[in-house]
């Protein structure tokens, strides 16, 4: 449930990050439109929340790494087997 919420935010940030870029082209030079800023800020909170979710995951043990210098030293068995 946590990597499909953390997927989602990815996906919302990359859709902010094309609709920031849409408005900038439109919007060019008039100081009265202000979507591009309401974009920004809607990317910000986006990553505030994404970052906040990792962290939780990562605490909770949710989240982890599999490296494999992580694992330890193997038996001279397995390395041979390889």
């Amino acid at each position: 449930m946590l990597k499909i919420l953390i997927v989602i935010l990815m996906v919302a940030l990359v859709a902010s990050l094309g609709s920031g870029f849409y408005y900038l082209m439109i919007d060019q030079g008039d100081k009265t439109k202000r979507r591009t800023f309401h974009s920004l800020g809607v990317r910000l909170s986006l990553a505030v929340t994404l970052l906040a979710l990792i962290i939780y995951g990562v605490a909770t043990g949710q989240l982890g790494h599999r490296n494999p210098w992580d694992a330890g030293p193997r038996p001279a068995a397995e390395k041979a087997a390889d």
